[in-house]
């Protein structure tokens, strides 16, 4: 159900791209003329930041929306005893009989490292923030494992049919080939800070303030990670693979089309090569793949028509992301792409529940330390998740290069 603020911040959007293909229309008169386009240049700009405002409005509202509850959900009396004793832990430090009480309640132990196991509602806050701030971790297929890794057989070539003559002896097709991917989880924290005041304070929300300042921290971090890690220690981002001409594609690398010009789209019908980029993606990974872009980015995009000069290539989607669609599909903006610059990847296109996978270990853990920081309370979030592409086929890249 969309309350008034997300109405509102759709009918913004609605009026904004409405003065953008206004203002755009007159950048493109004022070319054809010879005129000056600065006053238009700059004005699409203040658009483009604009409509990206709106997005980053309807993130916050979405990060609200997922804050933890006080008490909601508790439904046995083990559940109340551990949750009465962890607000005592996080606001005095007591540890009596917690380990006891939490295993009761959660069927759990303690991580070995130390700390305790957060509660059941603050480690689903923070999984239900993830996607909000992380477009991959809304597109990808996510995972939850026990262990200290996740192991997949994938399928690189299918079997070969062949046919058989009436009366001749059968044969072998040729066999399908198969790839393992392996994705380790590592271990990631986040430590906010409170003062000792606040944690005297009965009225304020400790276990949802904490569980979304710490939401927040582990969605950015894996945010980025999930484009440009590199995999070391950490998830390994789309980005991070060897990149090759997708007319040279093999498994293990991600294909690219080039844009046609160093650092920018082409100076000519630069939308022909996003349409080469579409169609590089196999046919089969089509249906729910998307395009994924930074808003700068995406802010030269809608000012991209098709070759009659009729329409725009770009449309607003209400009932959908805040990205839009182009070329009839979902666009997804992430910041953590490559702005434009020689030789970037700052555009995919792909079926990411396909190509992607984000691998979560079970259970999130919080130490207490009340002594390093006078008049402060640090607690320590740790968590361990990886990540990794599985299927290599279902994601293209676009290098913003002549080469």
């Amino acid at each position: 159900m969309m309350t008034q603020e997300i109405l509102n911040l759709i009918q913004k959007q609605g009026e904004a791209w409405s003065e953008f293909q206004k203002t755009n229309d007159g950048r493109l008169a004022a070319i054809e003329s010879k005129s000056s386009t600065a006053e238009f240049d700059a004005k699409l700009a203040k658009i483009n930041e604009d409509m990206a405002e709106q997005r980053k409005a309807m993130s916050e509202i979405e990060k609200k929306a997922n804050r933890p509850q006080a008490g909601a959900d508790d439904r046995t009396p083990d559940q109340v005893e551990h949750r009465k004793a962890f607000n005592q832990f996080l606001r005095k430090g007591r540890t009596e009989g917690l380990e006891d009480i939490q295993r009761k309640a959660m069927n759990s132990t303690t991580d070995p490292d130390g700390g305790y196991l957060v509660l059941p509602e603050m480690d689903m806050a923070i999984d239900r923030v993830a996607p909000v701030i992380s477009a991959m971790y809304r597109l990808a297929n996510v995972v939850t494992i026990g262990t200290a890794k996740y192991e997949k057989l994938v399928k690189t070539s299918g079997m070969a049919m062949r046919r058989v003559a009436d009366g001749a002896a059968g044969g072998e097709t040729t066999e399908p080939r198969y790839a393992k991917v392996a994705i380790e989880v590592a271990t990631a924290e986040v430590e906010p800070w409170v003062f000792n005041e606040t944690l005297e304070d009965a009225f304020i929300n400790l276990e949802a303030d904490l569980a979304q300042e710490a939401a927040i921290g582990f969605a950015e971090g894996a945010g980025s990670e999930f484009i440009t890690g590199n995999g070391v220690g950490k998830a390994r981002g789309i980005a991070g693979y060897t990149n090759v001409a997708n007319s040279a594609y093999a498994w293990g690398s991600v294909g690219y089309i080039l844009s046609g010009k160093s650092a920018a789209f082409a100076s000519v019908a630069p939308a022909d090569k996003i349409v080469d980029l579409q169609h590089a993606l196999k046919s089969q990974y089509r249906p729910g793949a998307v395009w994924m872009t930074s808003d700068a980015t995406l802010g030269i995009m809608r000012q991209m028509k098709d070759s009659s000069g009729s329409y725009y290539l770009w449309q607003q989607d209400p009932a959908g992301s805040f990205g839009g669609r182009f070329l009839g599909h979902p666009v997804e903006t992430d910041d953590n792409f490559a702005t434009l610059a020689a030789a970037s990847y700052s555009l995919a296109f792909g079926n990411f529940k396909r190509a992607y996978t984000i691998v979560n270990r079970a259970g999130t853990t919080v130490i207490r330390d009340n002594i390093t920081a006078k008049g402060t309370t640090k607690f320590n979030f740790r968590r361990r998740f990886g990540g990794g592409i599985t299927n290599f086929e279902a994601v293209k890249l676009m290098k913003f290069a002549t080469s």
